[in-house]
């Protein structure tokens, strides 16, 4: 850290020694925080860490609508080629060095190597270069709607770093998370596995207009804050009940009576929108880099399963056969109408055209996540069903989200599967859905390589007419019906349980901690 990052820490650290009790929030995260690079990794815990720490270009608000964030303004040529921006003014890194548009390229270029919609976007960009410090240009070889939703994504975000940082080889993780957020990571105090602290960055400018979602004014309203690791639901929600914690992102279903049979805790679902489960195929290796075998799964699996064995009450779930979620302008079940309902006779149909030989499949499962861990004995008893044999590795997230990044062959520590959940405005729109990402070497874990899949989405990013965008949604989604990029196993919904103290919560697909306060 610099001298003056050290001042404002050690400023905010003692502010919440004087008055703990008022501006100290204690939360129970989802999973354990073990990286802090928000571009090498989509895990849901490191880009909380990230909205924390640093900020955005653009931002969706409460009802998902772009807004500009960092940006002041913004205009594009006539022939829509050419994009001009010019950031707020007074925007300054944790270190005190201000935020240039020297600071800005870099780190979209290092975001859009990763990023699957970054990718899409950069692949028409001829140019990007500074005018001044506060503004920038971007020149594309081709017109393109989605340049304000790229830089505005929620989940693989184009965080802005400083130029030091964001030079970073993106294969690599960055070590340094100095930002220009609205919380200051304390990086000497954290300890993976037992906690990580956040502390008010008093510099920070937020914008003027409310707070919605992601967008408008980010205003710490707390001194610290400490996610602190539990990694036992029921003792975290004791802990919730005794008033030790202020709040449990993620509670166990299961543990909603106890939770709503206390005055002093409330449940508030704070992300209306849902989440999806998906089972990821790694395409690299036998026997799921051939498609017939990966389409066995579609068969062999049902939702209901997966949804009863998580979550267990239907209020807090639905089975929707559509990839794009239902109830969404490009919902549908074309493609999937006689699949996932557990047909094992077309499955083991399915494995014999495939050629699997009985080879082990190394299925990953997360043990401290509880919205995930019981999702892998269900596909692996499914599975076996099927007739495929299954090698279930169980480990925490974190050494899960490390592993699934190794290309090794499964037997020498790599792997062949593994479950995750998806906030739905990650899933819901086929240019920010990263499961159906094709291209190779380059998408997402798994790595699929599909030609055909690579060629509809670019088709859709170029298409402006709404009609034909559904069409080639649907075509999408048939395709991936022949060619499994992922299955989509069901939507579910995660209230997180509050203090009743702690007010200030906003709506939104991803859990952020600005305009909380506690009383």
């Amino acid at each position: 850290m610099s001298k003056r990052t050290l001042l404002l820490v050690a400023c905010a650290l003692s502010l919440g020694s004087a008055a703990q009790a008022q501006t100290t929030l204690r939360v129970v995260n989802h999973s354990d925080l073990k990286i802090i690079d928000p571009i090498w990794t989509t895990a849901y815990i490191v880009r909380n860490h990230g909205h924390m720490v640093y900020d955005t270009l653009f931002a969706l608000d409460g009802n998902l609508e772009v807004k500009p964030q960092m940006v002041d303004k913004w205009s594009t040529s006539g022939d829509k080629l050419t994009w001009t921006f010019t950031l707020r003014d007074g925007l300054e890194f944790h270190d005190g060095t201000p935020v240039t548009a020297e600071d800005v390229l870099p780190s979209l270029k290092r975001w859009a190597v990763r990023d699957s919609l970054g990718k899409i976007l950069w692949a028409k960009v001829s140019e990007a270069k500074a005018i001044d410090a506060r503004t920038f240009r971007i020149l594309l070889t081709a017109p393109t709607g989605i340049m304000l939703q790229a830089l505005a994504k929620p989940s693989g975000s184009a965080f802005i770093m400083p130029k030091r940082i964001a030079t970073t080889d993106p294969s690599r993780q960055i070590e340094d998370a100095t930002g220009s957020g609205p919380f200051i990571f304390v990086k000497d105090e954290w300890r993976p596995g037992e906690k990580a602290v956040y502390v008010k960055n008093f510099h920070y400018r937020p914008r003027s207009e409310p707070p919605s979602g992601l967008a408008g004014a980010k205003i710490a309203k707390v001194d610290r804050v400490e996610w602190v690791a539990m990694f036992d639901h029921q003792t975290a929600v004791n802990a919730l009940i005794k008033g030790e914690i202020d709040m449990i992102e993620t509670p166990r279903h299961d543990l909603f009576k106890v939770l709503e049979a206390d005055r002093n805790v409330r449940l508030v679902n704070l992300n209306k929108w849902g989440n999806q489960y998906v089972f990821r195929f790694n395409q690299l290796h036998r026997p799921f880099d051939n498609a017939r075998n990966r389409q066995a799964l579609l068969y062999a699996f049902n939702q209901k399963d997966f949804l009863d064995a998580v979550i267990g009450d239907p209020r807090w779930y639905r089975t929707c056969k559509a990839m794009f979620m239902c109830d969404t302008p490009y919902a549908s079940i074309k493609g999937f109408e006689d699949k996932l309902d557990s047909n094992f006779r077309k499955a083991r149909e399915l494995l014999r055209e495939g050629g699997y030989d009985g080879e082990p499949v190394v299925l990953m499962q997360s043990a401290d996540v509880s919205t995930l861990t019981n999702l892998a004995p269900v596909a692996k008893a499914l599975m076996e069903r099927a007739g495929l044999k299954v090698d279930m590795k169980t480990m925490d997230w974190q050494t899960l989200v490390g592993r699934r990044a190794r290309k090794d062959f499964p037997h020498k520590g790599g792997w062949n599967a593994f479950l995750t959940s998806a906030a739905s405005v990650d899933v819901v729109d086929p240019l920010v859905n990263g499961f159906v990402d094709a291209s190779g070497a380059s998408a997402w874990f798994g790595w699929p390589k599909d030609d055909e899949l690579v060629r509809l989405r670019a088709a859709f990013a170029d298409e402006t007419d709404d009609a034909r965008r559904k069409e080639l949604a649907v075509a999408m989604q048939v395709r991936v019906s022949e060619s499994p990029t992922h299955a989509f196993l069901g939507e579910w919904y995660a209230p997180v349980a509050l203090r009743r103290e702690i007010t200030g919560t906003l709506e939104s697909p991803v859990t952020i901690f600005w305009n909380i306060e506690k009383r």
